[in-house]
């Protein structure tokens, strides 16, 4: 995926929100071997981009002043408080040969065929919807693919169960749940059990 951006040669809050009224979004590009640079983008273009899964894990090609300017990944969306609005971005510069670590979305499949859906009638939540990952640029994937086929009733799925790409490292605490398939009312009608074998009388003598 690329982008559009602009050399932005004055800094400051002033000119930062002179930039905004115009319709444009601060921004800056860091690391690797270069100083950090100061950018900026139009509003509309760089809205619709942040708000697409992808452009948030893939890595981008920026077009600087019209010509291709090296490649980067997002890092950072400063939003406004309570309007549709990027006040600022952050990118970082990607050597090819160097390992990067990012979130990845999670993708879910086959939740609907599984037996804990199929059988069960659970509900298969995902508490988890993201996963941060190390690797080289090239092996960076869009996101990963979680296949739900096999998920049962009242069980559970961790990070550790993920099937990563080759080429790509976990970073995320390995034991955190993505998936929980509960069945529906299985909770409600257990406590109900114990509180009537709690309540029995004893008869009288």
């Amino acid at each position: 995926m690329k982008f559009n951006a602009t050399s932005r040669g004055n800094k400051g809050t002033s000119a930062s929100r002179r930039l905004r009224r115009e319709g444009r979004v601060p921004a800056i590009v860091y690391g690797g071997n270069a100083d950090p640079l100061n950018i900026e983008l139009d509003h509309n273009e760089i809205y619709h981009s942040v708000r697409k899964e992808e452009f948030h894990a893939s890595i981008l090609d920026m077009q600087l002043d019209g010509k291709a300017a090296g490649k980067v990944l997002l890092r950072a969306v400063q939003w406004h408080p309570y309007k549709q609005q990027v006040l600022h971005v952050d990118f970082q510069r990607v050597e090819k040969n160097e390992p990067i670590t990012t979130k990845v979305p999670l993708n879910f499949i086959n939740g609907d065929i599984s037996p804990a859906v199929k059988l069960a009638s659970a509900v298969i939540t995902h508490p988890l919807t993201d996963i941060e990952i190390s690797c080289l640029p090239a092996d960076l994937p869009p996101g990963i693919e979680v296949d739900l086929a096999e998920l049962e009733g009242g069980a559970v799925m961790h990070v550790a169960d993920v099937k990563l790409p080759e080429g790509v490292t976990l970073v995320t605490q390995s034991d955190l749940v993505i998936a929980n398939a509960q069945v529906r009312g299985a909770g409600a009608a257990a406590e109900e059990e114990e509180q009537e074998e709690g309540g029995e009388e004893t008869p009288e003598e």
